[in-house]
Parts: structure tokens; C-alpha cells; sequence
């Protein structure tokens, strides 16, 4: 009861609310507290008023007063630690199930002054500490542990600092609309489908101009330009340059070939597919339940075969 009671008081007073762009950290958005050393702080300056009052110690007010100046002093010091400080979100690379996500924030300091021991916190308890030197842009990389495939969002993070003497405790909350894809984790071995090329290797050699295949002797009517001259200098006779292209056949990974039982180790199965048939420089096109992706090569192919095998079965 206590516990809803208070989610929905931090709601009514906090109003989270996802943004984008770039925020700066005005005074309507920094919260400030005492620590628990800050109330001892006020606990220990009430209990030397109340000496110097009874024992009458004008030394002990000069004392009592210049401890509480400084306090107070701390305490405008941890709100300008973070006032006016412009924050906005980077990019999250994807990366497999099992690994660390690492979410991008930009920290702009307008300042003639440094910032230090700033922190960022997420609400699983993981943290990063840095600094903003002053008319700067920083770049802090919020690591975050991959669990399961498919978006991650880190959710709200608690911007604080305590600084300089740790009496006080001032924050602000950073809620942006960022998220990471997260790869199933792959087997570690797995055969790949045979396809209908000739060598089952899902591509296959034709004469071209593409790429250079090797050299082989004259023959009359050969072009002048594929002669390698070079090869004619070192006096390895007339040779001529042959060229090839790579001539992709429909190497497919289909789903239901996946030898295991579940789903998910399936997809862990197609994941290691992808990454086997890209490192092999095949073509290859994926076949799911929900939709198939015509054959392709290269990086983006690999990387929408591996966000289409992310988000199976989840929401886009």
C-alpha cells in the first residue's frame, strides 16, 4: 500500500515523461536534499547553537555561523554543479543477447566553470561518474546488460551530484526516447543449409569484369588491354587477365530448418547462419513464420536479417 502510495506521489510530483531533443538542466528541473551527513551536519551546528547560547561563547558563535555558512555554501555550490548543464541522447549500437549495451549521452557545459563528480544512475543500481570541463562537450557511454533479445530501453536516469562536501544531495531526471536492438545470442557452431548453387556453397564463378581471377597465356584475338604487361616485363612471356563475378544462387535459412525445439533456440540457430553466411560472402535470403527477405549480401542485408530475427514475435 505504502509503495503505491509513493510510485504515484513520484509521478504526480515528477511527471516523467519521455523526451527528445536537447534538455537543459533549468532550476524547475534540479531537486535538491541534505544527505544523512548533511542532517548531522544540521544536527551537530543546533546542538553547538544551543551550547553557545547556555554557556554565552562568542568564540562558539563565530564557529557555529561559519560552519553553517558553509554548509549553505555547499548547498548553492551541488545546485550550480548541475544548472544549465545540456543534455541529449547519442545513438546505442545493437549488440547480441549476453553483452553490454552502451547508450550515448551528450553532456554540453556552457560554463566558465568545471563540473565534477557528476553521476549518472540507472534504477537497477549501475552507475557512471564523470566530469564536464567547462565550454565543452563530453560524450558518456551508460553501460547497460543485455538480457533478452529485442529492444532495450534504458528508461528514466537519475542525473546527481554531491559535491563539493557531500551535505547535499542534488539531481535531475533524464527519460529519453533512445532504445538498443538486441541480437539473439548465437550457437556457437552450426552448418549452413546446402542451397541450390552448383557447389552448395550459395554462389558460384562466371566470366566478368568484376573482380581479377588470374592470368592465362595469349591467344590470338585477345584484347591489348587485358595483356599484363607487368607479367610480359619480368619475362613470363604474354599473359592476359582474367576477370570473374560472383553470381549469387538462393542459399535460404529458413526457420523450420532450425534443428532445435524451441523457438528461441531457432533464432539463436539463424542468428549464427547470418553471421556464418556474411563471413563466407554468400548470398542468402531468411525465411520466418511472420515474413521472408529476398536473397542479399553485405552489411545492411546482415543487419536486417538480424533485426527481423530480433523482433520475431515481439512488437516493432
Amino acid at each position: 500500500m505504502l509503495t503505491a502510495l509513493r510510485l504515484r506521489f513520484n509521478i504526480w510530483l515528477f511527471r516523467p515523461k519521455v523526451e527528445s531533443g536537447t534538455v537543459v538542466l533549468t532550476q524547475r528541473r534540479i531537486f535538491i536534499l541534505p544527505t544523512r551527513q548533511g542532517l548531522a551536519m544540521a544536527l551537530l551546528l543546533a546542538l553547538m547553537l544551543l551550547g553557545d547560547i547556555n554557556y554565552n561563547l562568542s568564540l562558539g558563535y563565530v564557529l557555529t555561523f561559519l560552519l553553517a555558512m558553509m554548509a549553505v555554501m555547499s548547498m548553492l555550490h551541488a545546485f550550480r554543479n548541475l544548472a544549465h548543464l545540456e543534455v541529449r541522447a547519442g545513438r546505442a549500437d545493437a549488440v547480441f543477447c549476453g553483452e553490454t549495451a552502451r547508450f550515448m549521452l551528450h553532456f554540453r557545459n556552457p560554463g566558465t566553470l568545471a563540473r565534477y563528480q557528476l553521476v549518472l544512475r540507472h534504477e537497477n543500481g549501475g552507475t557512471v561518474t564523470f566530469d564536464a570541463p567547462a565550454q565543452q562537450d563530453s560524450e558518456v557511454a551508460f553501460p547497460l546488460a543485455a538480457t533478452r533479445r529485442g529492444w532495450l530501453q534504458p528508461g528514466r536516469l537519475t542525473l546527481y551530484t554531491e559535491f563539493p562536501l557531500g551535505l547535499f544531495h542534488a539531481w535531475s531526471y533524464l527519460h529519453f526516447d533512445m532504445r538498443c536492438l538486441v541480437y539473439p545470442q548465437p550457437v556457437e557452431e552450426a552448418a549452413l543449409p546446402p542451397s541450390d548453387a552448383p557447389d552448395g556453397a550459395g554462389k558460384r564463378s562466371v566470366a566478368g569484369d568484376d573482380d581479377f581471377a588470374g592470368l592465362r597465356v595469349y591467344t590470338a584475338g585477345d584484347a591489348l588491354p587485358r595483356i599484363a604487361w607487368k607479367a610480359y616485363a619480368r619475362e613470363r612471356g604474354l599473359q592476359v587477365k582474367q576477370f570473374a563475378m560472383q553470381v549469387g544462387e538462393e542459399l535460404w535459412l529458413d526457420f523450420d530448418s532450425a534443428p532445435e525445439p524451441d523457438t528461441e533456440g531457432k533464432l539463436a540457430h539463424m542468428t549464427r547462419w547470418v553471421l556464418d553466411a556474411e563471413a563466407q560472402g554468400l548470398r542468402y535470403g531468411l525465411k520466418l513464420p511472420d515474413g521472408e527477405l529476398p536473397p542479399g549480401d553485405g552489411p545492411a542485408h546482415r543487419d536486417e536479417c538480424l533485426r527481423r530475427i530480433a523482433l520475431f514475435g515481439l512488437p516493432k
